[in-house]
């Protein structure tokens, strides 16, 4: 399933602990707070969990959702945008 986390948070130190419980579950920084990728839901749950028990609950704020690979072919990238591929593993599958 594609997921996307964004998040808000204040603390560098918790930032930091945010950035590799992300990149831990198989997630790519897309921008400086935000993370997309394909992961298992078991991953997903994981990584809500995880954050959740991270930030500081009533000063950060966490974004965990959810879109299909159809969605995201729709969405509209503009500027510097990711590789949508990259993200969804489309270029890693192709050489396994």
């Amino acid at each position: 399933m594609l997921v996307w986390v964004m998040y808000d948070i204040a603390d560098d130190k918790i930032r930091r602990k945010a950035i590799k419980i992300c990149k831990n579950v198989g997630l790519y920084r897309v921008q400086k707070s935000i993370f997309l990728g394909d992961i298992e839901e078991n991953d997903f749950d994981e990584v809500k969990l995880r954050l959740e028990d991270t930030v500081d609950l009533k000063n950060d704020s966490v974004y965990v959702f959810t879109m299909s690979k159809k969605e995201l072919n729709k969405a509209g990238l503009i500027g510097q945008a990711f590789d949508k591929e990259l993200v969804t593993d489309e270029i890693i599958s192709k050489f396994f």
